[in-house]
């Protein structure tokens, strides 16, 4: 129960660092390509877990058949994903955004549901339709920009929804296997050697990175997905997949606020009724879905990185 507590905390933690990732990435995002930032971004990333791994056990270990998970969890985790995310940026504001990828939640509920057969409470069932209807406070106050040009960022950003929940259902299979930072080590290896040889093609010239994209590419890097990457993955086999992705309910409250201070985004009524509603649907699902998970994770250990 100690565990559980400890990384609860940190992923509100994580909460906080990730609302600000939104807006050190859309200044970043003026110089380089989405594929550009993540391959930075997950270069310095990896250095971070490699020192963890060293201090833990130094013992770099895959299993040859999870190679393929590897792969899918690079592509929908941490390339499509933030690609989606990213790329969203260009047609959406930072809180509407944020507020659509609380939707992950709900979709997970239905996908456990439907997919591997769960039974959920009327109470977790009623967490996932104020959820819709919160979202759809939102997109339906946005209803007339929508029809302008805005639907290609809602699709980008439902799509960003889809990739991390198949992400998070793939990492908490395989995650079982291996000790966070070995987890966490072999995902950004993966990614890197991915997105390697289109990032370096494309890079733009040294000399035209300023200090401010510098600094915002390291703390993408080292904070975001650094120890935000060992402490998702730890997330997801302390807490379970679905309370690990609820977390994602409370972006709209870090990234709008920081949204507001930096971009000068404005804040509308609907934006505020409908995220508020989306993260009251989050206090329902994790009330009930924590007693399921905490039955269910009792007696787990690390694992040891054995075969």
């Amino acid at each position: 129960m100690k565990e559980r507590n400890v990384v609860f905390l940190l992923m509100c933690v994580l909460v906080c660092a990730w609302g600000l990732d939104y807006i050190v990435a859309k200044s970043a995002l003026e110089l380089l390509e989405p594929l550009n930032l993540l391959f930075l971004k997950y270069t310095m990333g990896v250095l971070v877990v490699f020192i963890a791994k060293m201090i833990k056990d130094r013992k770099f270990y895959v299993r040859p058949r999870d190679i393929p998970f590897f792969i899918i969890c690079s592509l929908t985790g941490e390339i499509l994903y933030y690609f989606c995310e990213y790329s969203s940026m260009d047609y959406l504001p930072v809180s509407i955004i944020t507020i659509i990828l609380a939707f992950v939640p709900a979709v997970s509920i239905i996908a456990e549901r439907v997919v591997f057969k769960k039974r959920f409470t009327a109470k977790m069932m009623l967490g996932v339709l104020i959820c819709v209807i919160g979202v759809g406070i939102v997109i339906g106050a946005d209803f007339r920009e929508l029809l302008q040009g805005r639907a290609i960022g809602y699709l980008l950003a439902f799509g960003a929804v889809v990739s991390w929940n198949i992400y998070n259902f793939i990492t908490a299979k395989i995650s079982r296997n291996y000790a966070s930072p070995t987890m966490a080590f072999n995902q950004l290896i993966c990614t890197i050697l991915i997105l390697g040889p289109y990032a370096i093609h494309t890079m733009p010239p040294v000399d035209t990175f300023t200090p401010e994209i510098v600094g915002g590419i390291m703390y993408l890097g080292f904070v975001s997905a650094g120890m935000g990457f060992m402490i998702t993955v730890r997330s997801l086999k302390v807490l379970g997949p679905t309370i690990s992705a609820m977390f994602s309910n409370f972006l709209p409250v870090t990234a709008t606020f920081f949204g507001w201070i930096f971009l000068g985004e404005a804040i509308g009524a609907a934006q505020f009724i409908g995220g508020a509603v989306v993260i009251a649907s989050s206090c329902i699902v994790i009330k009930e879905k924590g007693k399921m998970e905490e039955r269910l994770n009792e007696g787990e250990t690390e694992p040891d990185d054995a075969d």
